[in-house]
């Protein structure tokens, strides 16, 4: 449109009136870091929600890299309205797929940790979609570890692809190990309930 010194006038998009690609779920980003004078459940922040494709890389592009987190700090993705907490009635009778990392492998942890969110907020698990609750990034001075959490560890067939199709897209080359969780409350140390 022409304005009066005969230029073209660039018409304004408001926010509003970006077309934005819904995702299945809505999803929540928390992050928790170890503080000596709070509680583990005190010390766990609700950052934000997100429900859209341009929301999520909005977010992504703004937050720390996962191997930027220091020691003793968590970033936690899982579906709106369930807590990364083994208590949350979606996570009580279910487990997580375990992806252990050396402290020194930054880059890698990165890559698959990005894969792991776009796995999880694409729907990649098909059918067993339902089953998942959310993704884990763990950093400890010891190293690093992916967690992919589900609802019902007792679902073998589910769990098992599950397991499979993370393996695949993230070109995963040890074995993987999937804990339930009243294993230890949630630590075990043995190979795990099922692996691929």
């Amino acid at each position: 449109m022409p304005n009066s010194s005969g230029g073209d006038k660039q018409e304004e998009t408001s926010p509003d009136n970006i077309v934005k690609h819904p995702l299945q779920n809505d999803w929540q980003l928390w992050y928790w870091r170890k503080e000596d004078s709070k509680s583990w459940e005190e010390s766990l922040l609700e950052v934000t929600t997100f429900s859209s494709v341009e929301d999520f890389w909005a977010l992504y592009n703004h937050i720390e890299l996962a191997s930027k987190l220091g020691h003793q700090a968590d970033y936690s993705v899982f579906k709106c309205g369930i807590k990364p907490m083994w208590e949350d009635p979606r996570n009580s009778r279910g487990g997580r797929w375990i992806i252990p990392f050396d402290r020194n492998a930054k880059k890698e942890l990165d890559e698959m940790w990005l894969e792991v969110l776009l796995c999880l907020i694409g729907e990649a698990f098909g059918e067993e979609s339902d089953q998942i609750c959310g993704g884990v990034i763990s950093n400890r001075r010891s190293g690093s570890r992916i967690a992919v959490w589900t609802s019902d560890y007792k679902d073998q067939d589910a769990v098992k692809k599950i397991g499979q199709i993370l393996k695949e897209r993230t070109n995963y080359m040890g074995h993987l190990f999937y804990e339930k969780h009243d294993d230890g409350g949630g630590r075990s140390r043995s190979n795990g309930l099922y692996q691929v």
